[in-house]
């Protein structure tokens, strides 16, 4: 079993820096795949960025070249580190754990990007 908190969220003007952090409890946070999800009003929950339990990231085309998502195995932890906002931007972000058909989800955090 683990557990998913997210934080770092908030209000920020456009062009503005934020990171989100994923702290996961329970054993093997390592073999796990890390993925951060997005959810705007009235739209789908979409795929921003993963990264597999060896480290390589991927992007979303969306905010690739402006999103770094990074990982410390040795303090459970899956940041996401998020330049140069948009107001797109703007929704509600997940953390997810993956290992074959298990997955955990965290309650997700706000993130609003506005002038």
């Amino acid at each position: 079993q683990v557990q998913l908190v997210e934080s770092g969220g908030g209000l920020v003007q456009p062009g503005e820096s934020l990171t989100l952090s994923c702290a996961a409890s329970g054993s093997s946070f390592r073999v796990y795949a890390i993925g951060w999800y997005r959810q705007a009003p009235g739209k789908q929950r979409e795929l921003v960025a993963t990264i597999s339990s060896g480290g390589s990231p991927n992007y979303s085309d969306s905010v690739k070249g402006r999103f770094t998502i990074s990982r410390d195995n040795a303090k459970n932890t899956a940041d996401l580190q998020m330049n140069s906002l948009k107001p797109e931007d703007t929704a509600v972000y997940y953390c997810n754990a993956r290992w074959f058909l298990t997955e955990y989800w965290g309650q997700g955090t706000q993130v609003t990007v506005s002038s």
